[in-house]
């Protein structure tokens, strides 16, 4: 692993070995800080950061740039997402710099949901780059330059993360489109929610034997089934998801009033499955609209109480060119 002066308490966290937790905070479809404010302090004691998403299935949210400075001021880490869907390299290097300057630190790249899923189908596209080339940029700006080789004085220095897909066709090149994103430079990567372990599982040997867990820490993403419905839907109707049957079967077995508790209990047992898996370095709870879920998964799965990074050490910078096992 590639150990420098760490960029962010969530970096710190990581270099320590300590299994990470994040969560996800949705930004409203209002201005309304309070809804922010809220969400921060539910999560805050639960997790070490979390995503702030970027219009997330296209459709017009507060700017995750601005909620960030809300969970900042709370004392709340955030991983802005940054999405190449509606801005060009321009607006996205001049947003970068502004996040930077309102105390954030992490930064989580993404091509972006087509807009045809949101509320505004008729925008247009920008995609002036997908997530590989700004995963690149980021790391570029960290080392001083933006992308078109002019400097920066002083460099922002971001943490930087990717997503990846592990139940997306051809499932034999995933681990590969994962290499692509090592060698532009990320540093950490989320997964897409996981509910199909044994699936998962060949992925991670995949990834383990190309040696990317030591290049880039990999975060298992999970997440609390709410009902029997949720679960068929999740398996018959999103792109690029998988759902055992195990899990809907149980989700059907259990009396309505106790779905969303068994929902939480599925959650748990993936996430203690996912601490099994070599090269896994923490989870990441996308809890969609229930954050109120997140400090229960973490109380029954072990987790809590999440360490306070300024408590821990930071390991000493490694040589020029030299990467840590």
């Amino acid at each position: 692993m590639e150990t420098i002066e760490p960029r962010s308490n969530l970096h710190k966290l990581f270099q320590a070995g300590v299994f990470v937790v994040t969560s996800e905070v949705g930004p409203p479809k209002s201005g309304d800080a309070a809804v922010i404010h809220k969400k921060a302090k539910l999560l805050k004691d639960a997790s070490d950061a979390a995503n702030i998403t970027d219009n997330q299935t296209a459709i017009v949210r507060m700017s995750s740039i601005a909620a960030a400075s809300m969970t900042v001021q709370d004392g709340f880490e955030p991983v802005i997402q940054v999405t190449c869907r509606d801005r060009n390299r321009i607006a996205i290097q001049s947003d970068l710099l502004g996040a930077y300057a309102l105390g954030v630190r992490n930064v989580l790249c993404l091509t972006g949901d087509h807009m045809r899923w949101g509320n505004h189908p008729q925008a247009r596209k920008v995609y002036d780059l997908d997530s590989i080339n700004l995963i690149s940029i980021v790391r570029g700006m960290d080392a001083g330059k933006f992308q078109n080789g002019e400097e920066i004085k002083p460099a922002p220095k971001f943490f930087v993360g990717g997503v990846e897909n592990p139940f997306a066709p051809p499932y034999e090149f995933r681990p590969f489109r994962l290499k692509k994103k090592a060698e532009a430079g990320a540093q950490f990567i989320q997964t897409q929610m996981i509910f199909n372990v044994d699936r998962f599982k060949e992925f991670m040997k995949q990834v383990v034997d190309l040696g990317l867990h030591e290049k880039m820490y990999i975060l298992a993403g999970v997440g609390p089934l709410k009902s029997p419905g949720m679960a068929r839907y999740m398996r018959d109707s999103v792109a690029g998801m998988e759902v055992s049957p195990e899990w809907v079967t149980r989700m059907e077995k259990t009396p309505k009033e106790k779905w969303k508790d068994e929902g939480i209990n599925v959650c748990v047992e993936i996430i203690q499955r996912m601490r099994e898996i070599p090269g896994i370095a923490g989870v990441h709870i996308m809890s969609i609209e229930w954050e109120e879920a997140v400090p229960t998964i973490v109380e029954r799965a072990g987790l809590l109480p999440r360490p306070k990074a300024d408590q821990l050490s930071a390991p000493q910078p490694a040589p020029a060119g030299a990467v840590a096992g």
